[in-house]
């Protein structure tokens, strides 16, 4: 069977991504099983460049604030700011620690300089304000989209003033704090601030659409762009922040699947301004069904790449990674029935594998689900095998190139 294994698996490059997919999808999502190993990014990278320079993919989007992401933007098409700056200002999460996220930045900044506006390499983050530990306020997405509509349209047609959007904002504190992750009742999603707040929100975003004549003649590209980003950010916001402070069985699951919707949402916004190619866990990129045990309760939501792919068809391609060990993380050796374990005694580091011609070599066998002793690792399910492209196999994750303390 090894043999057989063996030949399923292929070089790491473009050009094998490009030989198991039927065209060349207009998102291509690369999946990561755990965060903060360098490795695995600098394997993202080196297939990014590649995917760039020779199929002519034009944005690079990655699980991080949708908004932070504006300022990596602003530097890798105009130089604004300094890299310093763009690693410490424009990643949530915690991703501007990465070396590998800065040589990303480096790169990117490099490969645009000199060319022409239509020619660049564009930067995106297509998660919505969130921490694991609260969400953000909805201030800057709708006082964005509020400046943004105020200066280019009457007066007498915006629903509300500035001041009283202000006024209804409150302090962001009441927004963010942490205790409304466990506690729905400390949320503010449900006050009635909330709820004029949606509402207002709503007739913004409608503003946009009955005036898009005008708005089109009157904005850049790229202001245009921002103000669909801000809409979506705040009325995401405002229904995240809706669910949070529900106290119904299906709380975990609605405030999951508000933030797929978000990053859904944001992947097919990107995904019309052409070809992207996509970086994020693999949870948040399958096309199976998520599900999160929770003691008795079992949640159950469509990833964002699902959702995607429901709506592009064809457009939409995502290949797993698999790992090996991450020793320093308590994760050894997989099992030799696992997937990853049956790919683990090969001889190179890293492959592509061929799923189909993956199954085909196990024939009957059926792999065992890995169990990672670390919550932080997330194995790939044999039963997703069908639904995944490609499968990008790397051995081991070295403990020098860990930089991300989060779980």
């Amino acid at each position: 069977m090894t043999a057989a294994i063996k030949d399923a698996a292929h070089v790491v490059d473009a050009a094998t991504v490009m030989r198991l997919l039927p065209a060349r999808p207009r998102l291509f999502a690369l999946g990561e099983p755990t965060h903060g190993e360098d490795v695995l990014l600098e394997l993202r990278n080196d297939l990014f460049r590649q995917l760039v320079e020779q199929e002519g993919y034009r944005t690079i989007a990655i699980e991080s604030d949708c908004l932070m992401g504006l300022v990596v933007d602003d530097y890798v098409t105009s130089g604004t700011g300094t890299l310093d700056e763009v690693m410490q200002r424009g990643f949530s999460h915690g991703f501007g620690a990465s070396p590998a996220n800065r040589e990303l930045v480096r790169w990117m900044r490099t490969y645009n300089d000199g060319r022409p506006a239509a020619d660049q390499l564009r930067f995106a983050g297509f998660d919505g304000p969130l921490e694991t530990a609260a969400a953000a306020s909805p201030r800057q997405a709708l006082t964005a989209l509020y400046d943004y509509l105020a200066d280019r349209v009457d007066a007498d047609l915006l629903p509300c003033t500035a001041e009283s959007l202000d006024r209804l904002l409150g302090t962001d504190e009441q927004w963010t704090n942490p205790a409304a992750m466990m506690d729905p009742t400390r949320s503010m999603g449900r006050t009635p601030e909330a709820g004029q707040l949606r509402l207002l929100a709503d007739d913004l975003v409608s503003l946009v659409d009955t005036q898009t004549p005008y708005l089109v003649a009157v904005s850049s590209p790229d202001d245009w762009d921002r103000a669909h980003l801000y809409g979506r950010t705040a009325t995401g916001l405002l229904r995240y922040h809706f669910w949070m402070a529900d106290s119904s069985p299906g709380r975990i699951a609605r405030v999951l699947g508000a933030r797929a919707s978000m990053m859904a949402a944001n992947l097919l916004a990107i995904a019309e301004r052409g070809p992207a190619l996509v970086h994020a866990n693999n949870a948040h990129l399958q096309r199976n069904e998520s599900t999160m045990q929770m003691g008795d309760l079992t949640s159950h939501w469509w990833s964002a790449g699902a959702i995607a792919s429901a709506q592009l068809g064809e457009g939409y391609a995502f290949m797993a990674t698999a790992l090996g060990t991450i020793r320093h993380r308590g994760v050894d050796t997989p099992l030799p029935d696992t997937i990853e374990g049956l790919l683990y005694v090969l001889p190179e580091d890293r492959y592509i594998v061929d799923p189909r011609r993956l199954a085909a070599a196990l024939g009957d066998t059926t792999p065992a689900p890995r169990v990672s002793p670390w919550f932080g690792y997330s194995p790939l399910d044999p039963d997703h095998l069908a639904s995944i492209d490609g499968i990008v196999f790397v051995r081991d994750a070295p403990a020098g190139q860990t930089w991300w303390p989060a779980a």
